[in-house]
């Protein structure tokens, strides 16, 4: 290339970031008129009304507040896109996916942004929606060794106020990115959204992990990874999960919902909450967590929730198991369900209301004991059989 085409490049370049400079101020000057607006004719813009019915006394508290969504495909870049909407301070995006034309039922790409980065399309669409959102864009897989370390520091040294962020939200499809996001989040005890959508697109889940206080993404993991099943050998050709734009978006309404819950501290936040579009079913549940977690640091996090006076466990008062209801026992009565076998080696044990474990650990036979107790001083049966010729 000459130097003068390079010179008529550079010129092209600075017209363009002038032109997007000038988009931007505009739509700043924009929403600060439509603001001033809607003080006077509109409290239902935004997160304004929230304030004017009473139910939270500062909205504005969110424009302090950092998010990081890991994921900007189906779930989350609706995800994204409310929350910029709702006047975030500060999203972190996470993702090394390209745009392709089959993300078109994401309800926010467009056909222009095929090829894309994204974390880069999804930029430009919030800046224009909210300017005054701050974006900051992470291109790279989380998974990797390397890259794992750059997201911790991320997510631990990227608030607005320089340190961890406020909340994160997995929006990813795969297990093994929701335990790398399980694994970081229990290392800075940092509370986290899990979400996901079913395979065949009609239900999804959300579940709020609290370190220590609520179960792990390792603490319960999913049959098919516990069954050493291969997720990967599960993706069919022509099909992408999670690809109807209903199911997508009430996953992520049910997400931003509890977000905005949790933060600004109205309402009650669901530990898990379920979506089944087939009967319109929505299961809601805590998951306890595990004691024999494989994560070393839910195991860490167990033990100082454990620690904390009773009055500080959100979890132990009012979410905790019924009891017996007489204290005093003096005889030890106690009651037993009949019509179930009794039998340990065949219990299933229930992690949470409406959920059993698939297996349980096979009860280990003493051989030993059993050739002891059959082993007799009387006669074999040789001598049992030759008696009975003598008669």
């Amino acid at each position: 290339m000459s130097e003068i085409e390079k010179l008529r490049q550079r010129i092209k370049d600075l017209e363009q970031q002038l032109l997007e400079s000038q988009c931007k101020s505009a739509a700043r000057e924009k929403i600060a008129q439509m603001s001033s607006e809607v003080v006077d004719s509109n409290p239902y813009s935004r997160l304004m009304a929230l304030k004017r019915m009473g139910i939270v006394n500062n909205y504005e508290k969110i424009r302090e507040l950092s998010v990081a969504i890991v994921g900007v495909g189906g779930v989350g870049s609706v995800t994204a896109e409310m929350l910029t909407r709702c006047g975030i301070g500060k999203l972190i995006l996470f993702d090394y996916d390209k745009v392709e034309l089959a993300n078109m039922n994401r309800l926010f790409f467009q056909p222009h942004q095929a090829g894309q980065s994204k974390v880069e399309a999804a930029a430009k669409t919030l800046q224009s929606i909210n300017p005054d959102v701050e974006i900051e864009t992470h291109n790279y897989n989380i998974t990797t060794v390397d890259n794992f370390y750059n997201f911790i520091d991320t997510i631990s040294t990227s608030s607005l106020l320089g340190g961890p962020v406020d909340l994160v939200l997995s929006c990813v499809d795969n297990f093994e990115a929701r335990m790398t996001i399980n694994t970081a989040c229990n290392e800075l005890n940092l509370k986290w959204f899990e979400s996901g959508v079913s395979e065949n697109a009609v239900s999804g889940h959300i579940q709020f992990i609290i370190p220590g206080e609520s179960a792990c993404f390792a603490c319960a993991p999913p049959l098919v990874v516990a069954a050493n099943i291969d997720e990967k050998t599960l993706k069919r050709d022509g099909v992408c999960a999670a690809s109807l734009p209903t199911t997508m978006g009430i996953v992520a309404g049910f997400l931003v919902q509890n977000t905005l819950k949790y933060l600004l501290g109205f309402g009650t936040t669901s530990y898990y909450l379920g979506y089944n579009a087939m009967q319109d079913f929505f299961p809601t549940m805590i998951l306890r967590p595990n004691p024999n977690c494989d994560d070393s640091y839910c195991r860490q996090r167990q033990a100082e929730y454990a620690a904390k006076p009773k009055v500080e466990q959100t979890l132990s008062v009012a979410d905790a198991d019924e009891g017996a209801i007489h204290e005093d026992n003096e005889w030890g009565i106690s009651l037993i369900d009949e019509t179930e076998s009794i039998n340990e080696g065949n219990a299933t044990s229930e992690i949470s209301t409406g959920i059993k474990l698939a297996y349980t650990v096979p009860q280990v036979v003493n051989t030993e004991s059993q050739e002891q107790v059959t082993k007799s001083d009387g006669p074999s049966l040789e001598e049992l059989m030759a008696q009975m010729k003598q008669i």
